[in-house]
């Protein structure tokens, strides 16, 4: 099993959960973050500066299947590109084991 973290523009997040849903992944968690990009400087909107230093996003974790990884990356990737700095960033790490608490199931049948 695979654990994909990702964190994307918040007006991408609805195109992403629709990409998401398309391919039957119907489980995640996700939450709203403010982090630190690598763009320094602000923007200038009539006449007012604002920073871009704290970048408002949406982390989204998901656990798949190990066949299934390559096929929810491209769905994530596809969807949240605008092809602009500050798309976001998707990371992969590995899940040693799941448990479905209500049940006691293990493996793959707890995140299915």
């Amino acid at each position: 099993m695979k654990k994909i973290e990702v964190i994307i523009r918040k007006s991408k997040f609805d195109e992403v959960k629709e990409a998401l849903h398309q391919i039957e992944v119907n489980f995640f968690s996700y939450w709203d973050v403010t982090g630190v990009g690598n763009e320094k400087q602000g923007h200038v909107y009539r006449g007012v500066s604002y920073s871009t230093s704290d970048i408002q996003r949406r982390f989204l974790s998901i656990v798949v299947s190990d066949p299934f990884l390559e096929i929810t990356i491209d769905a994530i990737l596809k969807s949240a590109g605008t092809g602009f700095v500050g798309d976001g960033k998707l990371f992969i790490s590995t899940i040693d084991e799941a448990y479905r608490i209500r049940t006691k199931e293990k493996g793959i049948k707890a995140i299915n």
